[in-house]
């Protein structure tokens, strides 16, 4: 399961905790404006905006876990098992495959309003990679400077949600996990007033009590809460060093740790990579399970006029700076 965030300071970041048992090797990719992005049933795109994200690269093709392009838009893929529901194909549709759905709107795209235009005529078919890479169940988060949108293909056809407060994790759908907000309306960052009995004297024994109630546990319906409160009541200064900081503090605040959700036999699920993406200057932030150092690549460092892929492996050792 996953967990996916926008935070605004003075610039505009976008990122992810990427969470489950096993990794693809995956690897920071910079997609240049010049690499052709060839799509299964609608026309090729051979320049387009240049894209930097996390990406499984199978012959030669960039399967996008989450991804920025160079205008500000960013986009991820977050597990929806049970609910998404792709389609056949349609005649004067365009037909999208799921694995192809961040680089289409990436690479023609830079704000919301540019995408909902887009989407409009959008069907997102049922077609695998490959044999041995068959579609994941996904929905999707959508963030330019401003706004965020979320995308759900179900089995009543393709939903598209303002999503105010910037946060996606996985079931229930996403109209759901905004309803469910509505029970945790009275949780506060101030210390509460006692409500319980005038005929009580109950006092605030602790810090932080105005939030007895948030959940703490993993599931993706506790997380969305979660991540959305401590989001929402977040601050930090406007510095990228401050800023960048408290994104990872605040994905942190829903992070998995090995142990604590068992997947059968020795597998349990983890945060295999959080990611921060400056949306305004092209960097991609990122730790790993194993190394909570921040780790940074710059996309406006490479060629983006080139039409080759870019790629960095994941830097996965822990990084520890001995003081003395």
């Amino acid at each position: 399961m996953c967990t996916a965030i926008t935070y605004n300071t003075k610039n505009h970041y976008f990122g992810r905790n990427f969470d489950l048992e096993y990794s693809y090797n995956e690897t920071i990719t910079i997609t240049p404006r010049n690499y052709p992005f060839k799509f299964r049933k609608v026309d090729d795109i051979e320049n387009h905006y240049a894209l930097i994200g996390m990406a499984y690269v199978e012959d030669d093709y960039p399967l996008y876990y989450d991804a920025i392009n160079e205008k500000g838009l960013g986009m991820a893929g977050l597990n929806f098992p049970g609910n998404a529901d792709y389609k056949d194909l349609e005649n004067n549709k365009d037909n999208i495959a799921s694995f192809e759905f961040i680089p289409w709107v990436l690479s023609q795209c830079s704000n919301i309003s540019e995408v909902k235009k887009l989407l409009k005529n959008i069907n997102i078919s049922n077609i695998n990679f490959s044999d041995n890479l068959p579609a994941s169940p996904l929905h999707w988060i959508i963030s330019d400077n401003n706004n965020s949108i979320t995308v759900e293909s179900v089995k009543d056809g393709l939903k598209i949600y303002d999503n105010p407060v910037g946060v996606l994790t996985n079931n229930p759908t996403f109209d759901i996990q905004m309803f469910n907000l509505n029970n945790y309306m009275n949780l506060s960052i101030e210390q509460p007033n006692n409500n319980f009995s005038k005929k009580l004297n109950l006092n605030n024994y602790s810090r932080g009590m105005g939030a007895l109630g948030l959940p703490g546990d993993l599931s993706s319906a506790s997380r969305f809460v979660k991540a959305t409160f401590t989001k929402m009541n977040s601050l930090s200064g406007n510095s990228e060093s401050e800023s960048i900081s408290q994104f990872f503090h605040i994905l942190g605040c829903v992070d998995q740790q090995r142990g604590c959700v068992h997947m059968g036999k020795d597998k349990y699920e983890i945060t295999i990579y959080s990611s921060c993406c400056n949306m305004d200057k092209g960097i991609y932030y990122y730790t790993t399970y194993e190394n909570s150092q921040i780790t940074a690549v710059d996309m406006h460092k490479e060629n983006l006029d080139s039409n080759k892929l870019i790629s960095y492996e994941l830097i996965k050792g822990q990084q520890v700076f001995m003081q003395n």
